[in-house]
């Protein structure tokens, strides 16, 4: 039986209504976007969907309403991480009791060495001991695989990681160590393939909130042995990507969100939206490189 946890999975924005909070009806419409644009699993509350950045009861809501809009369609895992264990432990009952296929968490964002990881980490996981759990790593931050190693040993629910970094040798030794049930999902949207090729079953992205078609065509082909396909694909998202990154990021996101229909707000601070006086220059750029075709993959 295949696994729930493989394939193309968005890391959702969180839309922002105009003072900040969260956009309910945007987030449903975009939840029904990705639906139809046959994502396989949605990651909440990430990086991308700025989830250190929103308060818990913020938190909560925005995983009461992709659980009710996704109404048991595709598996969500939820990222947990907090400054605070204790936040983390709440964040991981909640999306339990919501039906959240799994939970996820960065390392404790203050240093404490790897007994601290360990036991953050540990905390966390038996809060809910019947959900998987997997551990949301960058690349060139800790020994991920000496990291996961440890971690196998302590925590009987891990089911894989995230992994978010250009570094293929290290995510391979992490693959390479893997139980045969777990997915390490690679979290880069511009090493996407050369995951793939290192064997990585899955892939979590910010990109994949406005072209996951390209990704899950990239996937189809590669392992359809169409590699030059696949790397083609690969190179014409990462001519978006580019684009959005000269822009920054964040902002970018939100004013390309926006192009589709989809109003998401502003980025939360400390990240920046895009000053008006660029975006006709974004939009340009981006019509350079032919992103509408991209995005109706």
């Amino acid at each position: 039986m295949e696994s729930p946890f493989s394939g193309t999975w968005p890391a959702l924005v969180t839309p922002a209504d105009a003072d900040g909070g969260v956009n309910v009806t945007v987030l449903r419409e975009l939840v029904d976007y990705l639906l139809g644009k046959r994502i396989d699993g949605l990651y909440l509350c990430g990086s991308t969907g700025e989830g250190v950045l929103l308060s818990q009861a913020e938190r909560r809501q925005v995983v009461e309403v992709v659980m009710d809009q996704t109404a048991g369609r595709i598996p969500v895992i939820v990222h947990v991480g907090s400054v605070s264990t204790r936040e983390s432990v709440a964040l991981a009952r909640h999306s339990q009791e919501v039906g959240a296929a799994g939970v996820s968490s960065i390392l404790p964002m203050i240093n404490t060495g790897v007994t601290g990881i360990y036991a953050h980490y540990q905390q966390i996981a038996a809060a809910v001991p019947d959900l998987p759990f997997f551990p949301y790593l960058f690349g060139g931050q800790t020994d991920a695989p000496a990291l996961m190693q440890e971690l196998k040993q302590r925590i009987p629910n891990l089911h894989g990681a995230k992994y978010t970094g250009p570094n293929m040798y290290e995510l391979g030794r992490v693959l390479d160590q893997s139980a045969a049930e777990w997915t390490i999902f690679s979290g880069m949207d511009e090493q996407c393939l050369f995951a793939m090729m290192v064997g990585a079953p899955g892939n979590i992205g910010s990109t994949l909130n406005f072209m996951p078609g390209l990704y899950r065509d990239m996937r189809t082909r590669f392992q359809d042995g169409d590699l030059a396909g696949a790397m083609t694909l690969q190179r014409r998202a990462n001519q978006v990507t580019t684009v959005l990154i000269q822009y920054g990021f964040s902002g970018a996101l939100c004013e390309m969100m926006r192009l589709l229909g989809l109003d998401c707000g502003e980025p939360r601070l400390p990240h920046l939206p895009l000053a008006d006086n660029r975006k006709a220059d974004l939009l340009a750029d981006l019509e350079r490189v032919d992103f509408r075709r991209l995005v109706d993959l």
